[in-house]
């Protein structure tokens, strides 16, 4: 690919945020000829489509999308340079992007990270949900800093990155007050046609779920499965069923979501990992990140420091 002309980039930027060429050509005070003449040469550098047209409406594209997160940056970064040369900002707090695997209850994410906020470094923090394959590909092109999973990096990936396990929790079952007495006797047959919330079937959690129900002879009837776990929450809050946390968020869960633990068990144990490019941390809020979560948020921690 030919090197990016940023003029270009500038005009297509526009053009996205404005919705059409025409509201782009007015704010940059140029005619529309020459906003489309543009657009075409940077779709010819790029190789790809930056927009489909449908009649005479533009709908940006699948590589548009991912020139258009990557301009967006570009011009904020610039916009901040200018002002700071100016003199009319102070140089703010150094950038840290963490990428949280999607099906990680986010309340741990959030245990995790805020330590980070309160050190003698100031850090800003972006936070980025995906899968962990779309997180590890970000990884490894430097998009992100660190990954946040409740599994580890896949055995056999050639991606030069390293799992850091943060600690391990057993797992608790919630739901609303109001029907904690019927569930928490004789826990966990009581689970036996109890509605439930769970974990969707793609997930490590959900597949020790179901193999524990299995070796307790239970059969749980299943109203809902999720992928997002806050969203599973949320479900439970509302009383649809009872639903699962990590014992090591217990009483946070009971609180923001007027639940009560009719039931523990450690015999289903969730493990949390951070994901780096690197084996020994030297980035100071990332090591802080890690020291904290193994000493305050998890109990023993059985893992090494690092492993490959």
């Amino acid at each position: 690919m030919r090197h990016l002309n940023y003029n270009h980039l500038k005009y297509f930027h526009e053009v996205a945020h404005q919705g059409s060429v025409k509201k782009a050509a007015e704010t940059l005070h140029l005619t529309p000829q020459t906003i489309s003449g543009q657009l075409r040469q940077l779709e010819d550098t790029i190789g790809q489509p930056l927009f489909d047209r449908v009649g005479r409406r533009l709908l940006i594209s699948e590589m548009g999308h991912l020139v258009l997160e990557y301009a967006d940056e570009i011009f904020a970064i610039g916009t901040e340079l200018s002002q700071v040369v100016r003199g009319q900002v102070n140089v703010g707090p150094s950038m840290m992007s963490i990428g949280i695997v999607n099906s990680m209850p986010k309340l741990i994410a959030q245990r995790i990270i805020e330590p980070s906020l309160g050190t003698d470094n100031p850090i800003r923090i972006r936070c980025h949900e995906a899968s962990l394959e779309q997180l590890l590909s970000e990884l490894s092109v430097h998009k992100i800093d660190l990954v946040l999973s409740d599994q580890p990096m896949p055995a056999g990936l050639r991606l030069k990155a390293y799992n850091h396990q943060l600690g391990e929790s057993g797992l608790s079952f919630f739901c609303q007050k109001k029907l904690a007495r019927r569930y928490k006797a004789q826990f966990p047959q009581s689970l036996n046609q109890a509605p439930m919330l769970l974990p969707s079937r793609h997930s490590a959690l959900r597949r020790r779920l179901d193999e524990w129900f299995d070796q307790q002879d239970l059969a749980p009837e299943i109203i809902g499965e999720f992928d997002d776990s806050a969203l599973m929450k949320a479900f439970g809050q509302s009383g649809s069923g009872l639903y699962v946390a990590p014992t090591a968020i217990e009483n946070e869960v009971c609180a923001m979501y007027g639940a009560t633990c009719v039931g523990r068990t450690s015999e289903i144990v969730e493990q949390f990992y951070a994901i780096s490019p690197e084996r020994r941390i030297k980035h100071p809020s990332v090591a802080h990140i890690l020291e904290a979560a193994r000493h305050e948020l998890f109990i023993d921690p059985k893992a090494p420091d690092e492993t490959s």
